[in-house]
């Protein structure tokens, strides 16, 4: 192997390790392993932008896999409560694999996870605005939203969940 070759593998490995995958390279396969910062980035700005639509003041969070922060942005005006709210919801729906609302339904007395918002340092939230973010199948992260009513809330970490395919792919 001659030099030339060694410096194109090498480059075509530092290319593949900067990237949202490191087997092929790209952001839309099958590997993509967990939500990077400019897709959160982007994520944040579209459910920012119907937050707005809806008159909500939102602060709106994205967690990795591991349920810890990629990003999370404080619409103006918004409540400073609705931050540790937000940031708590993505990590909620990583750390149990479903939606805060869905949650919410196990949640009251008698139920299969009556009390667990008592666990974990308090960070479990069991009411609607969080949706763990699905790609290909597999969670890569977590959104919370947190600003307005239950409803809309819901409403708009739905909506994040609902484009996460077009931020995938750029769009």
């Amino acid at each position: 192997m001659d030099n030339q070759e060694i410096n194109r593998i090498v480059s075509q490995v530092v290319s593949q390790m900067s990237s949202g995958c490191g087997k092929c390279g790209t952001d839309s396969c099958d590997c993509v392993k967990s939500i990077t910062l400019a897709q959160a980035k982007r994520l944040i700005s579209r459910v920012e932008a119907k937050a707005e639509e809806i008159g909500v003041n939102a602060v709106v969070a994205v967690s990795n896999t591991a349920a810890r922060p990629v990003a999370i942005e404080c619409m103006d005006d918004s409540f400073i409560a609705s931050y540790d709210v937000a940031l708590n919801k993505a990590f909620t729906v990583v750390a149990l694999k479903m939606s805060t609302i869905k949650l919410k339904s196990m949640t009251n007395p008698g139920d299969s996870l009556y009390g667990i918002q008592f666990t974990n340092n308090g960070q479990i939230v069991i009411f609607g605005g969080g949706d763990p973010l699905v790609y290909n199948g597999k969670i890569i992260g977590g959104l919370g939203v947190s600003g307005g009513t239950e409803e809309q809330d819901t409403l708009l970490s739905a909506y994040g969940a609902s484009v996460l395919e077009e931020i995938m792919k750029g769009e």
